[in-house]
């Protein structure tokens, strides 16, 4: 429906009274009601059923909507959402210089207190320095105090597992959660799964299918109900149990090991094909690399917790100073007693090409692998250099 305008080309070349104004306006507006009205409504959706809380939870994908009414909210911050994807960080109002561009992952469900101190050892810090004293990893040294934590790498304790808590590692990306033993009451820290939480429950699989899912199957190994019981995230698995295209981490290489691959916050790999012949598995790691493994190594299905840890930014030198990172002088602003490119008038480095502290070249392509040694376990190695130039083989 079309309004004609109040204000046509006749009426501007004399001016309006005022009540015709007026109820010009009150007849459109009129009109614009009985319009809304009359329009017809859909029909009202039927509500969806409510989710059941022991079903199992199949859903591997990173996502955070779910999370947005436990996550959003605190005091004197606000969170953001990034457009490519469902990001959400914490930011700060600028009150101070340090706050103008501090961002943090939203960390409302970690423990916020100290962490379960049987598990832990202090942490004695070097510096960067080795048993003579002299710097063998430079820009390491300070920061705060540390207790290291014990991390169960190999989930080899079968039977379910409660989780207590999840907390925050300093000694890691990844967040870490801590899980007591349904049978034995034995505490344990384990690589949290994103989207666990408090109150659920985890399995490992490494000592074989137990007695109960197999009577639940009927005495044989139904491949279908087997897995939906048994990919949910978290859960602990060997490789030849896992189905094609799952989504993993904390990979292991080879059997009775500890998980080796993929334990950083975000990572993952997927599982791509078996090989029977040589009792191997094909995994396909983030950065393009495909590897072999081990059929009887263990991964965790799902993606390691903390996946927005890669997009923080620390907002001041200070924050670097508590992890215990020092800073990185340039080259050029060295004396020539201490770096290549140091020394002369001014900030040249002179006509030198850009190379280490010890003299290596760092740029132009330089190779610094050996050459000759091929990792039989990879199968298609890396894109390099960027991905600017391909492989020769």
């Amino acid at each position: 429906m079309m309004f004609q305008p109040l204000l046509s080309r006749t009426l501007l070349r004399r001016p309006i009274p005022p009540n015709q104004l007026i109820d010009g306006r009150l007849h459109q507006l009129q009109a614009l009601a009985r319009l809304v009205s009359t329009t017809p409504k859909p029909p009202a959706s039927t509500p969806p059923p409510a989710a059941n809380p022991k079903a199992p939870n199949m859903s591997f994908v990173n996502t955070f909507t779910a999370r947005i009414k436990d996550d959003s909210r605190r005091r004197g911050s606000r969170a953001t959402t990034g457009s490519s994807r469902n990001l959400r960080m914490r930011t700060y109002k600028p009150r101070t210089p340090g706050l103008r561009h501090l961002k943090r992952p939203i960390e409302d469900h970690l423990w916020k207190k100290g962490p379960f101190r049987p598990l832990t050892f202090t942490k004695k810090g070097t510096g960067g320095r080795n048993h003579t004293g002299r710097i063998t990893c430079r820009h390491r040294g300070g920061g705060h105090k540390r207790r290291i934590r014990t991390v169960d790498f190999h989930r080899i304790s079968p039977g379910p597992h409660t989780i207590d808590r999840i907390e925050r590692d300093p000694g890691r990306s990844a967040h870490i959660a801590l899980v007591t033993n349904n049978t034995t009451g034995r505490k344990s820290y384990i690589l949290a799964a994103d989207g666990l939480r408090a109150g659920d429950t985890v399995q490992s699989y490494r000592d074989g299918i137990p007695d109960d899912l197999m009577a639940a199957m009927g005495g044989r190994i139904d491949p279908g109900m087997l897995a939906a019981r048994t990919t949910t995230k978290g859960n602990c698995l060997p490789m030849h149990m896992i189905p094609i295209g799952s989504v993993v981490f904390g990979v292991g290489s080879k059997e009775k090991g500890g998980a080796v691959f993929c334990r950083a916050a975000g990572t993952y790999a997927t599982v791509v094909a078996r090989e029977p012949a040589t009792k191997s598995v094909i995994v396909k790691m983030q950065s393009g690399e495909v590897r072999r493994v081990s059929k009887f190594a263990a991964a965790t299905m799902g993606v390691a917790s903390n996946t927005t840890w890669q997009h923080r930014q620390l907002g001041k030198a200070g924050r670097s100073r508590n992890l215990g990172i020092r800073p990185t002088v340039r080259g050029v602003a060295m004396n020539a007693c201490d770096h290549p490119h140091g020394g002369g008038r001014g900030k040249s480095q002179g006509d030198k090409a850009p190379v280490s502290p010890w003299g290596i070249p760092t740029k132009a392509g330089y190779k610094t692998r050996p050459r000759g040694k091929p990792n039989k376990y990879v199968v298609t190695p890396r894109a390099r250099n960027h991905g600017k130039r391909k492989n020769k083989n």
